[in-house]
């Protein structure tokens, strides 16, 4: 396993973070390992080496971070592990069990602390911008958790740039604990992060710890244009595929196959799985930390792990790259 450091700070992590949406509870969402079929999983990312873990409250709502904090209890130690976890989205009925207010800002942490039985998180993330909250309500509360000890950092996912730049400058005139990261939506079918919020990070100093790195699987190469019909969706070759219609919402445009296309043309070349060689291209990247690694089967695990190892030339980035089009922001709501 290789490590690097999470940005400009001192804390560091390792070059897969293994990503606990997949781990909770199947009724949540069909895909969903429940916690017995989780456990192997947790223990061969620890023997492997990988210390970064990344969940959220509302994962099985809070089933995964409950998950993710028993088996990190069982196959590591507190101090030698990293663990992220995400505030934002609805977790009960009422108008205040959601959002980045100070009120649900400060429950939230409790919860999350309560249900991964630890007390403090290594990183405490907002899910998402909230336009109903000032961010400066926001950063204010944020603060306030890291200098309780409830937090050591803090980071941001998907947004514009202008929106992270605003937070960041805020945080820095009045002196509050700041970004240290982004988790943005970022593939070789979704580059538009590229144009702004890529090159902000390397400017500021922020780790970037991508989700949906293959894609949500799309990258491997199995995902079929039938798989949103809902009369084939039985003929998907995994329940994801079949099921996950946020995936059916981000991806399945003509130019995304075109990009796998070429993908399986570099993976055959190299003799490499689809899923190492995309990875592989994400990790060329100097701006990236840690892609967030989703794994229902082991061999998703074991590829990622594998990716570490795969060079690419510039030929093979290139031939990658260039069936790429552009495509409107998706993945900030």
């Amino acid at each position: 396993m290789q490590y690097v450091r999470l940005g400009a700070t001192g804390l560091k992590v390792s070059r897969i973070c293994l990503g606990c949406m997949t781990y909770g509870s199947s009724k949540w969402r069909e895909w969903v390992l429940d916690e017995e079929t989780s456990q192997p999983f947790f223990r061969a990312a620890v023997d492997a080496g990988i210390t970064f873990f990344d969940t959220a409250d509302m994962y099985s709502i809070g089933a995964s971070e409950e998950v993710t904090g028993r088996a990190l209890k069982t196959y590591a130690k507190r101090d030698q592990v990293v663990i992220a976890t995400k505030v934002f989205n609805p977790m009960g009925k009422g108008q205040n069990d959601r959002g980045l207010s100070r009120g649900h800002i400060m429950d939230a942490i409790d919860g999350s602390l309560r249900r991964l039985g630890t007390d403090y998180v290594d990183l405490y993330q907002i899910h998402r911008w909230d336009y109903d909250t000032p961010i400066e309500e926001t950063i204010e509360a944020l603060s306030d958790v890291v200098k309780s000890g409830k937090a050591r950092y803090i980071g941001a996912s998907s947004m514009f740039a202008w929106q992270m730049m605003k937070a960041l400058g805020l945080q820095r005139e009045r002196r509050l604990a700041p970004f240290v990261s982004m988790q943005p939506h970022y593939n070789l079918l979704y580059r538009e992060e590229e144009r702004e919020m890529l090159p902000l990070c390397v400017s500021e100093g922020i780790g970037v710890i991508p989700w949906s790195p293959l894609a949500r699987g799309f990258l491997a190469g199995n995902r079929k244009a039938s798989d949103r019909d809902k009369d084939q969706k039985a003929n998907a070759e995994t329940s994801r595929a079949a099921t996950d219609e946020f995936g059916h919402m981000l991806y399945y445009r003509p130019q995304d196959f075109a990009v796998v296309e070429a993908v399986t043309q570099v993976a055959q070349k190299l003799g490499k799985p689809n899923a190492q060689v995309a990875l592989a291209w994400m990790l060329s990247k100097p701006v990236i930390t840690a892609p967030i690694i989703g794994a229902s089967k082991m061999s998703h695990l074991q590829d990622a792990i594998a990716a570490l190892d795969v060079r690419l030339g510039e030929d093979d980035i290139r031939a990658m790259e260039a069936p790429y089009l552009p495509k409107r922001v998706m993945g900030h709501a």
